[in-house]
C-alpha cells in the first residue's frame, strides 16, 4: 500500500495479491485466478450482476492494468523503481500499531487518530481501512480490526498540519483490539 497525501493507493502487487518478489509464474497464476472470479460474465444471477456490475468492472480494469505492468519485465522494473522512489519520499517519524490509535465516532464512520508532536493528528477512518481490506467491527467500547484473509500492510499517514508522517503497521492474522477513548 502506498499513501500519497491523504489518499491510500493499492499497488499492482496488492491488486493481484502477490508479494513484490513474486515470480512471473506466481503473477500469471494470481492474475488468471483473479480475472476469472471478477469477470462480469461470471456473475451468477442477473440481479446480482446489475448490482455488482460497476464494482466488478472496476476490479476487472484494475486487474488488467496490474497485469499489463507486471507481466512485462521492463515495465515491471520501471514500476518497482517508482514504488521505491515513492517509499523513500514517505519518510516517517515513527511506526505505530493499531493499538496506539484513538477511536472516535464521526457519524457512521469511525476515525482512528494518533497525536502528532505539533499538536495536530494523523488520521485514518474506517471506510479507508475497509477499502484496503481491513474492516472494523464494534462491540461496546471495543473496536476490532479483522485481518484474517489479508496480507500484512503498512500505511503512511501524514499529519494534518506539519510535514511529519507515521507508518501504521497492520499485521496479518492478528485480531487488533482498539479501546475507544470516547
Amino acid at each position: 500500500m502506498i499513501a500519497s497525501g491523504n489518499l491510500i493507493s493499492k499497488t499492482y502487487y496488492d491488486i493481484l495479491s502477490v508479494k513484490e518478489d513474486a515470480s512471473d509464474e506466481e503473477i500469471r497464476s494470481a492474475y488468471r485466478s483473479s480475472i476469472l472470479s471478477s469477470h462480469p460474465d461470471k456473475l451468477l444471477k442477473k440481479s446480482e450482476a446489475l448490482n455488482r456490475e460497476h464494482e466488478s468492472s472496476n476490479k476487472f480494469i484494475e486487474l488488467q492494468q496490474a497485469w499489463e505492468i507486471l507481466s512485462n519485465a521492463r515495465s515491471r522494473a520501471m514500476y518497482d523503481s517508482e514504488l521505491q522512489s515513492l517509499r523513500q519520499d514517505a519518510v516517517t517519524c515513527e511506526d505505530v500499531s493499531l493499538e496506539d490509535l484513538t477511536v472516535e465516532e464521526a457519524g457512521d464512520i469511525l476515525e482512528l487518530s494518533y497525536s502528532c508532536r505539533c499538536g495536530d493528528y494523523f488520521v485514518i477512518d474506517s471506510s479507508e481501512l475497509t477499502e484496503i481490506g481491513y474492516p472494523l467491527s464494534r462491540n461496546g467500547s471495543r473496536t476490532t480490526l479483522h485481518t484474517t484473509k489479508t496480507p500484512p500492510a503498512s500505511v503512511i499517514l501524514p499529519c494534518g498540519s506539519c510535514s511529519l508522517k507515521i507508518r501504521l503497521l497492520i499485521n496479518a492474522n492478528v485480531r487488533h483490539h482498539i479501546d475507544d477513548h470516547l
